[in-house]
């Protein structure tokens, strides 16, 4: 099937995927209003197969020591599937499936499949993992890039976090856990009933980014645009909280974002 950009859409919902660009979700527009900051940067991108920063680049497979390209020196961040072309096993007016072949710098062969669902309030955002050959750590996260401003007030972010991973001088969780502080943030929330954030844009939107994931990488440090993260694990997670995947034991989570108008 063609690479070329793939349109949902459901109601007045339309969402854009291009598939060479790294799987990402280029677009969403509710009522024709783009909630996604554009450019080839953002959007919303997969993170797989990690998620944020690897601590120096480096990781461990039980003895055996890996060395990831330092893309965000002196670490590694978000994975290398959003630097690859995804292929598209199936495409509807309003859901897509697209996967991309684990290859270098990964040292593990393997699949990651992402399924995108639109409907007329929410989309479902599914990615799995599939090793082929030797086990592996990995992590599975996804990297928006929502607008902070759609034509009237600045969205407001709310959530009630367990904890926040206490983070380091190098952006890295110290492995402290403390009582949430108050933003701008670029920091790791510990949700262990699910990942639950909504965004409210005063008078126009309210969409709350939930998974069953525990932990959601929180981002507003830029006036452009507010980031939330679910992802399978904290930052430098394949080191400090792998999720081994096998030939018989994928790797899977889902986020849904779902949307209202206020």
């Amino acid at each position: 099937m063609s690479n070329d950009e793939i349109t949902l859409t459901a109601g007045d919902a339309e969402v854009a995927l291009v598939p060479g660009s790294g799987g990402r979700v280029r677009s969403l527009r509710i009522g024709g209003v783009e909630l996604l900051r554009q450019g080839e940067r953002y959007g919303c991108f997969p993170m797989v197969p990690w998620c944020g920063r690897i601590r120096d680049g480096k990781f461990r497979n039980g003895a055996t020591l890996h060395q990831m390209p330092l893309n965000s020196p002196p670490h590694a961040i978000h994975g290398t599937a959003r630097d690859g072309a995804w292929r598209v096993a199936r495409t509807g007016k309003n859901e897509a499936v697209l996967t991309y072949d684990l290859v270098d710098p990964w040292p593990y062969p393997g699949r990651v499949t992402q399924i995108a669902a639109l409907t007329e309030d929410s989309l479902t955002l599914t990615m799995s993992v599939e090793a082929y050959e030797s086990s592996f750590p990995a992590q599975i996260g996804w990297h928006p890039w929502f607008n902070r401003n759609l034509g009237q007030d600045d969205a407001r972010v709310d959530f009630t976090p367990a904890w926040q991973e206490e983070r380091g001088a190098d952006h890295l969780p110290t492995g402290n856990r403390i009582d949430p502080l108050p933003g701008p943030w670029d920091d790791c929330f510990g949700m262990p009933d699910g990942v639950h954030v909504t965004l409210s844009w005063p008078g126009q939107l309210e969409l709350t980014v939930a998974s069953r994931e525990e932990w959601a990488v929180v981002y507003d440090e830029q006036p452009e645009a507010v980031c939330v993260e679910p992802q399978t694990g904290p930052p430098d997670g394949l080191n400090t909280r792998p999720r081994l995947v096998t030939p018989i034991e994928p790797l899977e989570a889902t986020t849904t974002w779902t949307w209202r108008t206020l």
